[in-house]
């Protein structure tokens, strides 16, 4: 801390000094305490501002996942049309419509029921009697006119009020007025019948005003898919499935007597759904772009906000780790406990076959001559069917297939092997027992040198089912060694354990893409510790990651996104896309479960941490200011009320040194005034 010095002048002048401006420089000395906690509540606060603009990034991307995991959301949307609106009009298509072409043909309309009463000259005659209506099965209503009713608008508002289901109304032309019916319910269970009618128009010598039945209620008919329908209502819902449509006319007969049908098209709300991913992305760019400008300085040179905060590590960790994340094609059960003993297995198939690759070495020439090498993937059980040939060239001759099963051999790797044998392509076939027991078919040229190098295609499949049991070792029969168990085997599925809010679960991803790596697996797997059998859950998709939906990864982390890809994969497996966002365990749940647990909205979030961390610091410090103003402002008082009295003595010195100096010439007689 500074030191501050009191500048009096000459002590005799009388002049004092500025209290003010001491004080005041005292004050601000005391205050430099403060400056290192300002200058660290500057720094949150700034960080503050930055967090609550990465939090409304995350929420922006967190809505656009809502939108996509939401089973009611825009991916149950359905769109339509109709060949003939003239004919048919689609009006409505819920979440449970489902995508495909119907053939519509409209043989009537639906009519309802509705009749008049006898005109009458003027609409203001008064009337007297009864009515008695009836709609369809439902109960007859009686309408008594008395003095409050006794005109046709008074008779109208009767029957409106009388909860007959029929609606009437006073039509009025230059003949005269008459009261129209309507039924209140549309087809044939509509008609309106009248059992009872003593209406007469007492001003015209009490005339009876009969009722006439001027339209008879029918249903609509109809073929949906040549099924013979009717409906009650030209709207018709539900027809087909989760489809509102209005029926406008019936259809047109054509020149062979056939009626015209109406083709209804009704398709998943692609462009909807294209729209949305592209948010996705664009929202998802713009939250990784800021998270990169933190990491480096401001257009001044300064470090920005959160640079070197292990928050945006932390952040970036999850994002692109998510990112990577495999989408499951099913699951296992969960468990509470990780840890539990299993026992039982699980048998495993790829529907099209697992692909045995091939991968070769070339033969090399002097100084040391081999001859060329090629080996397919290798399989679990060397026993398992296959599928498929293989194309072998040798050199610059010509390639020559072999089909799995040539000559009458198994459909084996051994089969396989006789076959190229037999074949006498210049090649030795054999399979080999590899180390962790797993079988391969190995090919070996019989021409040294370069010459001799082969060129190996292979379509083999294995299409055995492949089973997997528990480890018995203790330690390893968990889900755990099972996992490490299906890895091992190498047939073309990769497991991995997750732990979410239900415990513990095997989760099963196929090594290729699209329908041909769909699975087919059936679980014998039981938690012993518990008891409990661990069943599969089928994923419902054979989507495994954001690549097959045109999405890439960037190497600044950023998204691309091919909308052509995208678009071409709605057509062909929209219900594999619909399980990659919202199936249980699908990537597109897990993802919004990282953005919960990465922004502001939970209490638990990465960033909502931060932002609590920091708040509590801000706390303290504003806690240590506030106590250091405080003692300051104490000390400014004491201060100035000590410096006032100081000064009060200073302006005070020279009459005490006038009064001394008469009192010293009054002793002494010396005036010290003369000269």
């Amino acid at each position: 801390m500074g030191t501050v010095g009191l500048s009096f002048g000459s002590p005799t002048s009388g002049a004092g000094f500025d209290v003010s401006s001491t004080v005041a420089a005292i004050v601000g000395n005391l205050q430099n305490v403060e400056t290192p906690w300002k200058n660290q509540l500057t720094k949150l606060e700034t960080q503050d501002t930055a967090i609550s603009s990465l939090g409304t990034l995350f929420s922006k991307l967190s809505n656009d996942m809502s939108t996509l995991t939401d089973f009611q959301g825009i991916m149950a949307e359905k769109t339509g049309s109709s060949s003939d609106t003239n004919v048919l009009s689609l009006t409505a298509a819920d979440n449970t419509a489902f995508a495909g072409t119907h053939t519509v043909t409209v043989t009537n309309l639906a009519q309802t029921s509705s009749g008049y009463l006898a005109e009458i000259t003027s609409a203001s005659d008064t009337l007297s009697g009864s009515i008695t209506l009836q709609v369809g099965s439902g109960t007859a209503k009686t309408i008594t006119l008395n003095s409050s009713n006794n005109t046709l608008a008074g008779l109208a508002s009767a029957i409106n009020s009388s909860g007959a289901g029929v609606t009437a109304s006073v039509l009025t032309d230059a003949s005269g007025s008459r009261l129209s019916l309507v039924s209140g319910t549309s087809g044939a269970n509509g008609n309106i019948t009248v059992s009872s009618n003593s209406i007469v128009d007492t001003g015209n010598s009490n005339a009876p005003l009969g009722y006439t039945s001027s339209v008879t209620g029918t249903n609509a008919n109809l073929t949906v898919d040549g099924v013979s329908l009717s409906s009650a209502s030209n709207t018709v819902t539900n027809l087909i499935p989760g489809i509102t449509f209005q029926l406008t006319a019936p259809s047109a007969k054509q020149s062979d007597g056939s009626l015209e049908q109406v083709q209804v098209v009704i398709g998943n709300a692609n462009t909807a759904v294209e729209s949305t991913v592209a948010s996705l992305v664009s929202d998802y760019n713009a939250l990784i772009s800021a998270i990169n400008v933190q990491q480096g300085n401001d257009s001044s040179g300064n470090p920005e906000p959160l640079f070197g905060s292990p928050t945006l590590s932390l952040l970036q960790q999850q994002l692109l780790g998510s990112l990577n994340t495999q989408n499951p094609n099913g699951y296992l059960d969960s468990i509470a406990n990780s840890s539990d003993t299993l026992s039982g297995s699980i048998s495993i198939s790829l529907d099209n076959g697992l692909p045995l690759n091939s991968t070769t070495i070339a033969g090399t020439d002097s100084p040391t001559s081999t001859a060329s090498t090629a080996a397919l993937a290798s399989i679990a059980n060397a026993g398992d069917t296959l599928t498929g040939s293989i194309s072998i060239q040798v050199g610059s001759g010509t390639a020559q297939t072999v089909n799995v099963g040539d000559s009458s051999t198994p459909a084996t790797l051994a089969g396989l092997a006789s076959a190229v044998n037999t074949a006498n392509i210049g090649v030795t076939a054999s399979v080999v027992t590899n180390s962790d027991g797993s079988s391969s078919l190995s090919l070996l040229s019989g021409t040294s040198g370069t010459g001799g190098s082969l060129t190996v295609t292979s379509s083999i499949l294995d299409t055995s089912p492949q089973t997997i049991s528990v480890p018995a070792s203790s330690g390893n029969n968990t889900l755990a060694g099972l996992a490490s168990a299906i890895n091992s085997a190498k047939i073309g599925v990769t497991a991995n354990v997750v732990t979410n809010s239900t415990g513990s679960q095997l989760v099963l991803v196929s090594n290729t893409a699209g329908s041909a790596g769909a699975l087919t697996v059936s679980s014998s797997i039981t938690d012993t510790t518990t008891g409990t059998a661990l069943n599969y859950n089928n994923g419902g998709s054979d989507i495994s990651s954001l690549t097959s939906l045109g999405i890439g990864v960037n190497n600044d982390g950023s998204l691309t996104l091919n909308t052509n890809s995208l678009d071409a994969l709605l057509n062909s497996d929209y219900s594999g896309v619909v399980g990659f966002f919202q199936n249980a365990n699908s990537w597109g749940r897990t993802f919004s479960t990282v953005l919960t647990n990465s922004g502001s909205s939970s209490s638990t979030g990465i960033l909502k941490l931060a932002s609590t961390s920091n708040s509590n610091i801000e706390s303290t410090l504003n806690a240590e200011i506030s106590k250091e103003e405080r003692m300051i402002s104490a000390q400014q008082v004491s201060l100035t009320a000590e410096l006032n009295s100081a000064n009060e003595i200073m302006q005070q010195l020279p009459t005490q040194l006038t009064g001394v100096n008469e009192l010293y010439s009054a002793i002494t007689g010396y005036n010290t005034y003369r000269g």
